[in-house]
C-alpha cells in the first residue's frame, strides 16, 4: 500500500487523475488558446475502435455559448424534478465558463464498419455504435485528465443527454449515440477531496 500511495505523488498522469474534480462554477478568467490547444490534442491522442477516430469536438463560446445556455434553460421546465434542477444547474456551469467543449459521435464506425469488416448491416449497427461510444467516452476522459495537469477544472454534464438531439442540432452535428458537453475553465471555489470513491476490494474482482 504504501508502493500504492508513493506511485501517485511520483506519477504526473497519476497525480492528474487523482486531482481531477468535478467543477460547476467558474471565474471569467480565459482558457488561453494555447492550452485549449492542448487539451484538444490530448482528446484527439485517446484510443479508438480500428483507429476510426470517429469523434468531433465542437469549440462553443461568446454569443453561442449563451445561445447554449438558453436552449438548456428553455427546455428545463418541460421536465420534473429533478431533471429540470440539473438541466438548470448545467446551464448555469455552462454560462459560468469561459469556454465549452462538446464531443460528438460522427456515426462513421457505424455506416463504414459493415463494410470495412464485411459484417452484415443489420447485426452490426450496434457492434459498431458501442465501438464508437467507448471510443468518445475514452477522448472525453483525456480532456479531464490534460485539463487538470495544466490547472484547469472541468465538469462533464450528462445530464444534457436528455436533450441530446437537440444539443447535436444546436452544434450541427447529425444526431449520433454519444454526445458529452464539457465546460472548461479555472474553478469559481477552493478545491476540495472530491467524493469517496468506493474500496477496491468492493470494485475488484480476481479470476
Amino acid at each position: 500500500m504504501k508502493r500504492f500511495i508513493a506511485g501517485w505523488a511520483k506519477n504526473k498522469t497519476l497525480e492528474s487523475i487523482k486531482n481531477r474534480r468535478s467543477v460547476r462554477m467558474f471565474t471569467d478568467k480565459p482558457v488561453s488558446d494555447e492550452d485549449l490547444t492542448t487539451i484538444l490534442k490530448a482528446a484527439n491522442r485517446a484510443p479508438s475502435a480500428h483507429n476510426q477516430q470517429s469523434w468531433r469536438f465542437i469549440v462553443v463560446k461568446g454569443e453561442k455559448k449563451t445561445d447554449l445556455v438558453n436552449l438548456i434553460s428553455a427546455r428545463a421546465g418541460d421536465f420534473p424534478k429533478p431533471s429540470s434542477t440539473l438541466l438548470r444547474l448545467a446551464s448555469r456551469s455552462i454560462a459560468s465558463a469561459p469556454v465549452v467543449i462538446a464531443v460528438a459521435n460522427s456515426g462513421e464506425l457505424i455506416a463504414r464498419g459493415p463494410e470495412l469488416f464485411k459484417i452484415d448491416k443489420k447485426g452490426a449497427h450496434d457492434f459498431f455504435r458501442i465501438m464508437e461510444i467507448q471510443s468518445s467516452a475514452a477522448a472525453v476522459q483525456n480532456l479531464l485528465v490534460a485539463a487538470t495537469s495544466l490547472g484547469i477544472s472541468t465538469v462533464w454534464l450528462g445530464v444534457l443527454v436528455l436533450i441530446k438531439s437537440e444539443v447535436l442540432r444546436f452544434l450541427g452535428e447529425p444526431e449520433g449515440e454519444f454526445m458529452a458537453v464539457v465546460p472548461v475553465g479555472y474553478s469559481a471555489r477552493p478545491s476540495n477531496n472530491g467524493p469517496q470513491k468506493q474500496p477496491l476490494d468492493t470494485v475488484v474482482k480476481t479470476l
